[in-house]
């Protein structure tokens, strides 16, 4: 099978042809038929986090496709199905954090893409139980996006605790940050988009932001606060200064919700007199469940959300690299097979 290859950190992806995976007893193999392109993807590739993957290894965590093989102990899934191949590749069920519903905390997790070959290949196994259905309603090339860019937006806005009439102010109009627009919206919030370029402004007001402040004209925070300031901000950029804008952007008793992996392992410089006096609290916000992704899946099958992205081929996966880097993608990339 034709997959994209991570050989070396310093080095492009290598398209190469690797043998079709064998599945476990537990296991689904999937023949993808899109993929979307994360950030998080571009971070395995170039190892730049703390703990990295270890190459050779395929990326990828926004895989469609349907099951054409199913594991000996696979009761729960059936080949024919359409499934999505997301981050949470597998959780073990038993921990504290698995059974009190936050499987994405679960210290035994892995990960597409990243611990486990992921969906950049014309063919990828999964866990049964982590191969989540789509609707018929969900084409395959928004349904790649969604799972990711959506459920960890989705996730943000939910943990945020996000209250009709609040105003959120989203920071980072790209992949993840013109769906954290809507799901803002959705929930009934007064939504501030930030950005530094004018054609993503643009288009998160076509998605519904009441307001949109561009950063790279004058102070956000200083923006943000002239328009009342933010109960929630939510943090979506990986430039760390951002994350600093974000927070001098809450009202009392605001809330900053941190999405964003900067490569370089950003710190953050908490003011603790004015977070204390303030009310004002930090939230880590990492992905979401596979029953948040099911409700991102049903929000949009409901016409509640609306995708932008380009599809492309695989083969020019480094040429789309390079496009994301320099934000001359809209919202997303998604490999068509």
């Amino acid at each position: 099978m034709k997959a994209a290859v991570v050989t070396a950190f310093d080095k492009p992806l290598e398209i190469q042809d690797v043998p079709v995976p064998e599945i476990g007893p537990d296991e689904v193999l999937v023949q993808m038929e899109t993929t979307g392109l994360c950030h998080t993807d571009i971070h395995a590739a170039h190892g730049d986090w703390p703990v990295r993957p270890v190459p050779p290894f395929i990326p990828g965590h926004e895989g469609i496709g349907h099951i054409v093989e199913i594991g000996a102990r696979v009761t729960n899934r059936a080949v024919g199905d359409r499934v999505a191949i997301a981050w949470l590749g597998y959780a073990c069920g038993e921990c504290r954090e698995c059974i009190s519903g936050w499987e994405t905390l679960c210290a035994a997790q892995r990960n597409s893409g990243y611990s486990v070959n992921g969906s950049f290949a014309e063919f990828a196994a999964v866990n049964a139980s982590f191969a989540t259905p789509v609707p018929d309603g969900v084409s395959s090339v928004d349904a790649g996006p969604l799972s990711c860019a959506g459920v960890t937006t989705y996730k943000a806005v939910k943990v945020a605790k996000v209250a009709p009439a609040e105003t959120v102010a989203v920071f980072g109009i790209g992949g993840l940050g013109h769906l954290a627009v809507q799901y803002a919206r959705a929930m009934g919030a007064i939504v501030i988009a930030v950005d530094i370029e004018d054609s993503k402004l643009q288009m998160a007001r076509e998605l519904g932001a009441d307001h949109v402040v561009n950063a790279a004209t004058r102070d956000p925070a200083e923006q943000i606060e002239e328009l009342g300031g933010a109960d929630v901000a939510i943090a979506l950029a990986v430039n760390p200064i951002s994350f600093d804008q974000a927070y001098r952007s809450l009202r009392r008793g605001g809330r900053l919700v941190c999405v964003a992996l900067p490569a370089d392992n950003g710190a953050m410089n908490v003011p603790i007199f004015d977070t204390v006096i303030n009310g004002k609290s930090i939230i880590g916000s990492i992905v979401g469940t596979r029953n948040d992704l099911a409700d991102v899946f049903a929000l949009h099958a409901a016409g509640r959300t609306t995708i932008v992205s380009q599809t492309r081929k695989l083969d020019e996966v480094n040429e789309s690299i390079s496009d994301v880097l320099a934000g001359t993608v809209p919202a997303r990339v998604v490999f068509e097979f």
